[in-house]
């Protein structure tokens, strides 16, 4: 036999890594009291434990204390406790403590990583290279931020206790990615891990002991539903971090919905991989297996939908199911192992049942011809071809290690079928054509998107989703506003709109009689209903009629906004210039619109004067910042750049206040338009002439027909209709608090933005009720990853 029959005669034996300090470890510790809170061990109130498992082998390696209500109140406490010393220290004692805390990860990281791999069941190299290594990162890079936040984020101050959920797939990343930015901001902590997988969990609150972490600061309660029920709905709690399926993420928004609460969510994804004919076959086909068969698939990023053009399809498959017939399936521990078990067995009969019921719906799915263990939760790699964009493979997130494959013409195809999902958390292009890729990647609905790559995290750059997919950051500039507040000026607490008898008496003089119409797609039309309702002047007397827009008028307020491309494809300096235009003609009309203010609201000549100058003064200083608020490129520890770009939300509702009622309405608007944004403005209920005489300022002031939309109603009526509408994409609202509270529980439909001032509204004059603040929520950060060099 010669040296080539030698070589491919080679099998790889078994590399097992040792388990032995991990055995140690778990045989040492007492796991009936395992909850972490106040700085010491405890068990839970009610002596109940759960048990977590080696998926592997399905062996019992622990019964943990599981928390109710009472020890997450207890948590809570000592978490509040803690805040008003921990909250005052300074950047660079805090700093001290994160720093203290990555070091002493590295020092235990094979510990950690080993803990990892036998309870989540995650291959040992995974664990090992990526999880615990980027784990260790977000703690020494978020104590720089630690000392830069009076410099970098003037004017901001950590939220207050936090409470954290965190999911299974990876107990450990996602602890960093949760509790270091929230310590960097100065707040402090109450944790829940995942049932299936608390381990590492308990190992790093014994790390906090051992790096002077002040007690309290870090609590961390194991447990299920009830803790973390516990947790969300918790009054002492001020933001909620949650990481897991979309349907667990909707029932928390409704949960928090009119509490005040901060709320990030960062849920499932069902990401495009999107192969071009020009790729480089051989790289793609190893960054799709990193892409679909890292972490068994149990990623809330996979790429899981392959789409690959229809030119070199028949090629491309091929070559994936040469190299699946070549992925090691075995124990989580042997260093030549590429998938693991699954985490559980009811995750493992949730794949069966998907793939079965995918196969009812027409997709073929192919697995290798490879032998499974005989013990644990292992599942084969499978490939699903003839998928139809409508098949539960290509719709549902499976969350294992299925790929489902689809073909694509022409670049404008597969734009559309990659966004045609309602997930948006990310996506990968593969192009040896660059211009190709960047032309590609901020049309795709996805709040990160790789090009020629896959799984690419630091703790440097942003990672978060559109749609239902969740909002907010994790790591990076944008992460760390998640746990950072300014409180914007309050205005009057806003009551709720009482029905008042209509004025009998006529206004003076002998205008013609007007009724006021909608504002929609350019033009001034009708309300559906061909109802009106009487508006009074400060006097009492009859100021004019004004149409009922209901919710078929809504209806195609949204559906014009959706179809209005050139506002959100103009470039930013366009948008500026036609800001600056509104402002100009609303100069030039300035008298009237005094006027009109100290009509209805009883102002004097110069407060209704004084607030139509601000007006214009803040359509100024939008139409300047439309082409400043830039994005930013993000340099992390790899030889590829990040392009933190900024987009619109996309079709943003608002529910305009009645104090202020001009500078209120277009202290909302002007933001929304200069990132780009379409609008559906519904004005004061109680001074709708106001936006009704903008419209003729907005139809030669050069906007495009469809980018602001008026529809005049009742506010809390029109709030819950745009809240439901699920092409709306973003709603902010200043209306009573229950009317606030409706429009977040009721947005959960797709999950959009949805910002309300809680029952109050803003003092508008403010200079704090403008600029950076409001134009952060105008945005949506897309991650853009280029790689570079051989």
């Amino acid at each position: 036999m010669n040296i080539l029959e030698r070589y491919h005669a080679m099998e790889y034996g078994p590399a097992p890594e040792a388990r032995n300090e991990a055995d140690a470890w778990l045989a040492a510790r007492d796991f009936g009291k395992a909850l972490f809170i106040g700085g010491d061990w405890k068990a839970a109130s009610g002596g109940k434990t759960f048990d977590t498992s080696d998926p592997s082998s399905r062996k019992l390696l622990a019964k943990v204390s599981d928390a109710g209500a009472a020890d997450i109140d207890a948590a809570v406490s000592a978490a509040t406790k803690a805040l008003p010393k921990w909250s005052a220290s300074t950047g660079y004692q805090r700093a001290k403590v994160l720093y203290a805390i990555g070091r002493a990860m590295q020092r235990h990281q094979r510990l950690f990583a080993v803990l990892e791999s036998i309870d989540n069941g995650k291959p040992i190299r995974e664990s090992r290279d990526i999880d615990v290594p980027l784990a260790i990162r977000h703690f020494i890079h978020h104590a720089g931020w630690a000392q830069a936040l009076d410099r970098d984020f003037p004017g901001h101050k950590g939220v207050g206790v936090v409470g954290q959920i965190i999911p299974w797939n990876f107990p450990l990343l996602m602890l960093a990615w949760k509790i270091a930015p929230a310590l960097a901001a100065g707040c402090t902590v109450v944790l829940k891990p995942a049932e299936f997988t608390p381990l590492t969990a308990i190992l790093f609150a014994e790390i906090c002991e051992r790096s002077g972490v002040p007690k309290g600061v870090v609590n961390i309660v194991q447990g299920g539903p009830e803790a973390g029920g516990a947790i969300v709905n918790h009054p002492g709690i001020q933001k909620i971090a949650f990481t897991g399926s979309s349907e667990v993420g909707k029932i928390i928004r409704k949960a928090t919905a009119g509490s005040g609460k901060k709320l990030s969510l960062e849920l499932g994804g069902k990401s495009a991989f999107v192969v071009f004919e020009d790729a480089d076959l051989d790289s793609a086909v190893e960054g799709l297996v990193d892409g679909i068969w890292f972490n068994q698939g149990q990623v809330c990023c996979a790429g899981s939908r392959l789409l690959v053009q229809e030119g070199i399809a028949d090629a491309f498959i091929a070559k994936v199911k040469t190299r699946m017939s070549r992925l090691r399936v075995g124990s989580p521990l042997d260093k030549n192992t590429d998938i693991g078990p699954l985490v559980d067995l009811t995750q493992l009969d949730r794949v069966k049942g998907l793939i079965a019921e995918g196969a009812k719906q027409g997709a073929i799915c192919w697995q290798p011809d490879s032998a499974l263990p005989a013990a644990g939760y292992y599942h084969l790699p499978t490939l699903a071809t003839g998928v139809s964009p409508a098949n539960i493979l290509a719709q549902e997130e499976v969350f294992g290690p299925v790929l489902a494959t689809m073909t694509f013409r022409n670049t404008e195809e597969a734009i559309e079928l990659a966004n045609n999902t309602r997930y948006g958390l990310a996506a990968s292009v593969w192009s040896e054509n660059i211009n190709l890729a960047l032309h590609v990647a901020p049309q795709l609905k996805a709040g990160v998107v790789w090009v020629n790559g896959t799984n690419m995290f630091d703790a440097s750059c942003g990672f978060g989703g559109y749609r239902e997919s969740g909002f907010g950051r994790e790591g990076g500039r944008e992460g760390m506003f998640e746990y950072l507040s300014a409180k914007l000026p309050l205005g009057p607490i806003i009551k709720p709109a009482t029905s008042s008898a209509r004025p009998v008496e006529q206004a003076e003089g002998g205008a013609i009689d007007r009724t006021a119409k909608l504002f929609i797609g350019g033009k001034q039309v009708r309300p559906d209903g061909n109802y009106s309702f009487a508006i009074a002047s400060a006097k009492g007397k009859l100021a004019g009629e004004i149409g009922l827009g209901n919710r078929k008028d809504i209806r195609d307020a949204v559906a014009t906004a959706r179809a209005c491309k050139a506002w959100p494809e103009a470039t930013a300096y366009n948008r500026s210039q036609v800001l600056y235009y509104l402002a100009e003609n609303l100069s030039g009309r300035a008298d009237e619109f005094a006027a009109r203010l100290t009509q209805l609201t009883g102002a004097t000549a110069k407060a209704a004067r004084d607030e139509v100058e601000l007006s214009i003064e803040r359509l100024f200083l939008y139409a300047g910042l439309a082409d400043k608020f830039e994005a930013r490129v993000h340099q992390p520890p790899a030889r590829a750049v990040t392009l933190a770009l900024h987009e619109p939300v996309g079709v943003v509702g608002i529910i305009a206040p009645d104090n202020a009622p001009l500078l209120g309405l277009i202290s909302l608007v002007a933001p929304a338009l200069a990132m780009g944004n379409t609008v559906v403005a519904v004005p004061s209920e109680k001074y709708p002439l106001l936006a009704t005489d903008l419209y003729q300022v907005i139809e030669y002031s050069d906007v495009p027909a469809g980018a602001i939309n008026i529809v005049t109603g009742r506010s809390a009526e029109l709030a819950g209709v745009l809240a439901k509408h699920d092409d709306v994409d973003g709603l902010w609202v200043f209306a009573d608090a229950e009317t606030c509270a409706k429009a977040e529980a009721e947005s959960i439909g797709n999950l959009k933005r949805v910002w309300t001032g809680n029952g109050h509204s803003l003092d508008w004059p403010s200079n704090e009720a403008a600029g950076d603040a409001l134009l952060r929520r105008a945005i949506e950060v897309k991650n853009v990853w280029v790689p570079y060099g051989d």
